[in-house]
């Protein structure tokens, strides 16, 4: 590393836990990471009280929002060695080319917020102009270089301790409450919703002087990363009147394990970060253990457990086997920061050529459908009315020849 300077590395984000990891990524190294936080615009971005509850502990400070427009201005007038793009992948690769546009001689970084177990070829795809990934384990690490291989994407990864999960995993919990960190998609369908809406009264019945405190990411009007069509408070309302010691709860996530005695999930990341603070954990295994559930990393971990177990509030730590694979390797063994200064001094020097973005047809027009699908009636431009006005009727039609060649390749089966 020949950079004599800490790395200037602009992070942009938009919803509640994108902020929070770009926040707390670059927070982690402020002797050698200069870190600025650009909040895009976009239908998804985070509430005031959601950036104030994701940015809680990441000492960031310089924080600003940003519309789409204005956002090329405003990262050449930082002139960054990096350039991180912490959100979803679809964003990821329209902000890919804004910033290859806009900062030639800029590092492109991107990553994920929390568990990437199973790896996925989308997250690689949509940030295939990116010229390094930063996951979190070396499981995800061997998963992922093992997924671009296969599907022959050429992508560079860093490994990165989460950031918000620096603890040692030590047993520490001195609080009373059971918290559940619930998610938007995971379990997905309603009646398994439900069936983890009656689990919570079940388990605030069974110890009256204990809080069940549904911890959630949004309240009603604030969006999240991922689309919730059945959130708890609708749910549980639905199931009548609710015992007393069950409540709700948006503070930091940090905060809400300050006072429990464990945390339930299903899969969420708050189960790591609930490690790393010595806070015992259940991971549900009530409905499987699956990539869709996003709980296979708990395999071989003592997390997974079931029903009874969350209402007796039989809690558990991880066993040492789980910890160094998983999220909590040493920090010396992190490449992430090294990774960037390397990257830096090869693009300053011409031997880092730019990535294209991913092998797709459209050209100019496919772009525009792409920036409007990500920002919705934030994109004004014309551009986007047209390849909008072109590309839902496609679309349709499309998914209605492929419904079409399904049910005849089923009843010719």
């Amino acid at each position: 590393m020949t950079t004599t300077h800490p790395l200037r590395v602009i992070a942009i984000a938009d919803t509640d836990s994108y902020v929070k990891w770009a926040a707390a990524l670059l927070g982690s190294h402020p002797e050698a990471v200069d870190g600025r936080l650009l909040i895009l615009e976009t239908p998804l971005v985070v509430s005031a009280a959601q950036e104030r509850a994701a940015l809680s502990g990441s000492d960031v400070s310089d924080v600003a929002r940003v519309g789409f427009d204005g956002l090329g201005e405003r990262i050449r007038a930082h002139a960054p060695d990096v350039v991180l793009l912490a959100a979803r992948g679809p964003l990821v690769r329209v902000l890919a080319r804004v910033v290859a546009r806009a900062v030639p001689t800029a590092v492109i970084a991107t990553g994920l917020p929390g568990i990437s177990v199973p790896a996925t070829r989308k997250a690689l795809v949509y940030r295939a102009q990116c010229d390094v990934f930063v996951l979190h384990s070396h499981r995800e690490m061997r998963d992922f270089a093992a997924l671009a291989i296969e599907k022959g994407v050429a992508q560079r990864f860093a490994l990165a301790r989460l950031p918000f999960a620096r603890g040692g995993g030590l047993p520490g919990a001195a609080g009373e409450d059971l918290v559940f960190a619930a998610q938007a998609i995971v379990p997905r369908e309603r009646p398994e919703r439900l069936r983890v809406a009656r689990m919570l009264v079940r388990a605030a019945e069974a110890n009256p002087s204990r809080r069940v405190v549904v911890k959630l990411r949004a309240t009603t009007g604030e969006s999240q990363t991922h689309h919730e069509v059945d959130d708890y408070p609708g749910l549980l309302a639905s199931l009548g009147e609710l015992p007393p010691n069950l409540v709700f709860s948006t503070v930091p996530m940090s905060q809400a394990l300050a006072g429990s005695a464990g945390l339930v999930t299903v899969s969420s990341t708050a189960a790591i970060e609930a490690v790393a603070h010595g806070t015992p954990v259940i991971a549900l295994d009530t409905f499987g253990v699956a990539p869709d559930l996003i709980n296979t990393v708990f395999e071989g971990s003592g997390l997974l457990a079931g029903e009874e177990a969350m209402v007796a509030g039989s809690f558990r730590h991880p066993v040492d086997g789980w910890l160094h694979d998983n999220y909590f390797h040493p920090a010396e063994e992190d490449t992430w920061v090294d990774t960037l200064a390397e990257l830096v001094d090869a693009r300053r020097s011409d031997a880092l050529p730019h990535r294209p973005p991913w092998r797709r047809r459209g050209g100019a027009l496919r772009d525009a459908w792409e920036r409007k699908s990500v920002l919705g009636r934030l994109d004004r431009s014309a551009s986007g009315r047209a390849a909008w006005a072109v590309g839902v009727p496609a679309r349709h039609a499309v998914r209605f020849v492929q419904r079409i060649a399904r049910v005849r390749a089923g009843a010719s089966s």
